[in-house]
């Protein structure tokens, strides 16, 4: 993977700002280490940041140049069916000098313009600079592996990688309040919006065409949602097996060490295990949690890398570890981004980095195959089964008992009541309310532009239950997994592959009718019986559990000082003037009582807005 920046000006005025193009590429240095490139024309500027993964030789650097010098690339992800391409380019008498995919790209463009990238197998954002016509292409991936952050006003348009990279061109800063609103609730910013009310994120499956005349934007590929109610279960178990196959071997290509994230889930566990029959030698790697046992899934992982006969690498990590990363996660990411399991991936990216320098994850299999304890329980409810009718009547015992994320009777209540909650609610009032916490109270502007993007990102969800799958794939898996995996591993120079998120997976899953993927009972059960014979038993029976960062030990000891004295201190709210500080102090308040519920969750998000508006927004960073 790389990092990718670039100026169109529009007028006179605009061109003065092609020279910020440097600083902007240097800034993101940690995306692309390996080398640094420009290129200039009258009212263009492209700049790349290289992390070499395929044809690591300076003939394939970027920016990319064709013969005529009329077309010019920058390029960041990976096209796994490059050689497929290659030939059939080669048939139409293209040549080529480098074994890079990032050539291959550049002349599909040349050969079939826009329509180039519905040949496309990868992730990926790139632009073209077609110099003849004076117009810039810009694309982005199907499902948003890959991102793109752009700016525009009637002089320029600015597009990159990262938000750090567009704020070097020196655009003003504005908070964005229905993104705020939004991010309190869902602890992320959904696209197309981002934190700031004129930086904006191009769109998954999305392409964008820029010329003097100004720019728009076009949708090139839509996720399928009709129902194949006729394929029969044990044939798509094996269908799905043959192309999950296919995808992990397509995304094994490199020429610089490969392996996979590896934490004993199932997921991860079947890449791992696809993997490791087509790479003999094939690392794998997990992070463990000395201090919090419960959420130690190393047991797991330790029995599937020794089915698979991989070499196996566990990090063992204590909270002290954790804690000592949390600045450079929150020093990182340019906008409010709340998940906190995105601390586990930094560190297991960092320490993955000294032994490989591609990862494959299994990210994407909880969304298209109904993996969440909210998928589970939502089936419940569909069901009107008699105990959703007991459920319903004690519901007002169930808040007034102590609610906590700490305890396991504490953590069972608050699930109960939250359950409960949900029963009389539209299907989608009820997914809102489960994705999120709830915290738009604490901001003095919840408004109509929030509601407003709020009901068009549930839009979709109706009497189907393989709606609520396609929502999460373009709201959680789009704005949270697929942020919090390409961020962190891109902050140590990591590139991570997706075998999930290939077309044909994804195209096959979504046709799928639910009953195939999950019950009330249990989830993504197609993707358990077609590998069940590849896997140890344990790995079917187990929990799921994720990751819990000891937020509250935290809030309560080391943190505590930041948080009392600055950060939501009455004086720096007062000061701010964004939030209502005697909502966060009953916040605090709850904290530290026996009845915390999800007050830890609200919490971080605001520690984390605050830590940005003081650290990025506030200062001239």
């Amino acid at each position: 993977m790389c990092g990718i920046v670039g100026v169109f000006s529009f007028t006179e005025e605009g061109k003065k700002y092609l020279s910020h193009t440097s600083a902007a590429t240097y800034s993101l240095q940690k995306r692309g280490p390996d080398d640094e490139g420009l290129f200039y024309s009258e009212n263009v500027a492209l700049g790349h940041r290289r992390l070499s993964i395929i044809d690591t030789s300076a003939n394939a650097r970027q920016p990319m140049t064709d013969g005529t010098n009329r077309y010019t690339i920058v390029f960041n992800g990976e096209i796994f069916n490059y050689k497929n391409l290659k030939t059939e380019l080669e048939n139409k008498s293209f040549k080529f000098s480098t074994s890079s995919d990032t050539e291959v790209l550049l002349n599909a463009y040349i050969a079939w313009g826009e329509s180039c990238i519905e040949k496309l197998d990868g992730e990926f954002a790139f632009a073209v600079y077609d110099k003849t016509e004076n117009k810039l292409f810009i694309a982005r991936d199907r499902f948003g592996i890959k991102p793109i952050y752009y700016y525009t006003d009637s002089d320029k348009f600015i597009f990159s990688s990262e938000l750090k990279a567009i704020l070097k061109y020196g655009i003003k800063k504005e908070i964005d309040a229905a993104s705020l609103s939004t991010y309190l609730h869902l602890n992320y910013i959904p696209s197309p919006h981002t934190i700031y009310n004129n930086v904006k994120k191009i769109l998954a499956a999305n392409y964008a065409i820029i010329n003097t005349k100004g720019f728009h934007f076009s949708e090139y590929f839509t996720i399928k949602s009709e129902i194949n109610a006729s394929v029969n279960y044990n044939d798509a178990a094996t269908k799905l097996k043959e192309l999950l196959t296919t995808s992990v071997v397509n995304r094994m290509v490199a020429d610089v060490p490969l392996g996979t994230f590896l934490s004993g889930g199932l997921d991860s566990s079947i890449v791992s295990a696809i993997a490791a029959k087509n790479n003999k030698n094939l690392n794998t790697f997990s992070v463990g949690f000395k201090n919090e046992k419960y959420f130690d899934e190393t047991k797991y992982a330790n029995l599937v890398a020794k089915k698979i006969n991989s070499e196996h690498t566990v990090f063992s990590l204590s909270n002290d570890d954790l804690l000592e990363n949390l600045f450079f996660v929150l020093d990182y990411i340019d906008e409010p981004f709340a998940d906190s399991s995105a601390l586990a991936v930094y560190i297991l990216s960092k320490l993955t980095r000294q032994k490989v320098k591609v990862a494959l994850s299994g990210d994407g299999a909880d969304e298209l195959f109904g993996g969440y304890n909210k998928h589970r329980a939502e089936m419940k409810i569909r069901a009107n089964s008699i105990s959703n009718s007991l459920l319903k009547s004690s519901r007002n015992i169930l808040k007034t008992m102590p609610k906590s994320r700490n305890t396991k009777i504490g953590n069972k209540i608050r699930q109960l009541s939250k359950y409960t909650s949900g029963l009389d609610l539209t299907p989608a009032e009820r997914y809102w309310q489960w994705a999120g916490f709830n915290n738009e109270i604490v901001f003095f502007n919840t408004d109509e532009e929030y509601l407003k993007r709020k009901s068009e990102l549930l839009k979709n969800i109706n009497a189907d239950f393989n709606s609520i799958l396609l929502t999460d794939v373009k709201l959680v898996l789009e704005n949270d997994m697929l942020v919090k995996t390409d961020r962190m591993s891109m902050a140590n120079s990591l590139e991570i592959r997706v075998p999930f998120l290939d077309k044909s997976v994804v195209d096959f899953a979504s046709a799928l009718p639910a009953d195939y993927k999950l019950n009330a009972k249990i989830g993504k059960k197609i993707l358990r019986d077609a590998f069940k014979n590849e896997l140890p038993a344990e790995i079917f029976t187990r929990a799921k559990k994720g990751f819990e960062v000891p937020l509250l030990k935290w809030f309560r000891n080391e943190l505590k000082t930041l948080i009392y004295d600055e950060l939501l201190s009455e004086q720096f709210i007062q000061e701010q003037n964004l939030f209502k500080y005697s909502e966060i102090k009953m916040l605090l308040a709850k904290l530290n009582s026996a009845n915390s519920d999800d007050a830890v969750a609200k919490i971080w998000a605001l520690i984390v807005f605050q830590y940005w508006w003081k650290n990025k927004f506030n200062t001239n960073a």
